[in-house]
């Protein structure tokens, strides 16, 4: 692909990206409530469910999309349901840790499948390369080759936004020492959570 295109879609992405939504709502209340150490498997499954509808939208499925639409919103509601869950979690978590600890992590594997009904779950992802890839490349002639450089592209940009969104949201949270201050994160963590589902819900 020419370099000009890749450029502009890295424009676009990462001006869409840096917007806060239901997946950055998502991440930043997960790392404010939990942290960042254990928020890598949410943030790789977010960049895989990014790259299946990149894929998707690449190579002209949305016509797929379309014949087994209650497949897509069996998933939409299947992650909308499980944020809510999340939600629940957080709002009803203990607040006793030990000093310079907080409460117990979830398995990578929960925190994986989290991210990935949280990404799968937003149609305009897909609305999005939908909308954008046909007005810089021509769909029918991308090779596999150009569908690597999109990918690749699409993943460095999505990358330095989240650890972007990570790092802010982990510098607010070092300032939560009080057990008054780790509830009242867990509430507005919760609520962040249950906003995302309901933006997702309401697409």
């Amino acid at each position: 692909m020419h370099l000009a295109s890749l450029l502009i879609f890295a424009a676009a992405l990462f001006v869409a990206a840096g917007s806060p939504g239901p997946s950055i709502a998502a991440l930043v209340a997960r790392v404010i409530s939990k942290g960042f150490r254990d928020v890598f498997p949410f943030l790789l499954a977010m960049w895989i469910g990014e790259a299946i509808w990149l894929s998707l939208a690449v190579f002209g499925l949305a016509v797929v999309a379309q014949n087994f639409h209650y497949a897509f919103v069996t998933v939409k509601w299947v992650g909308v349901a499980y944020l809510a869950y999340l939600a629940f979690k957080m709002w009803t978590a203990p607040v006793e840790a030990k000093e310079g600890e907080m409460p117990r992590e979830d398995s990578a594997l929960k925190l994986f499948f989290a991210g990935m009904a949280v990404t799968l779950g937003n149609p305009k992802i897909m609305m999005f390369y939908l909308a954008l890839l046909p007005t810089i490349i021509y769909l029918a002639s991308v090779s596999m080759v150009g569908w690597v450089e999109l990918t690749l592209t699409m993943a460095i940009v999505l990358v330095v936004i989240d650890l972007a969104w990570v790092l802010a949201a982990s510098q607010a949270r070092r300032l939560l020492k009080s057990k008054r201050a780790m509830k009242i994160a867990n509430r507005v963590s919760a609520t962040t959570m249950a906003g995302a589902a309901a933006a997702i819900a309401a697409r």
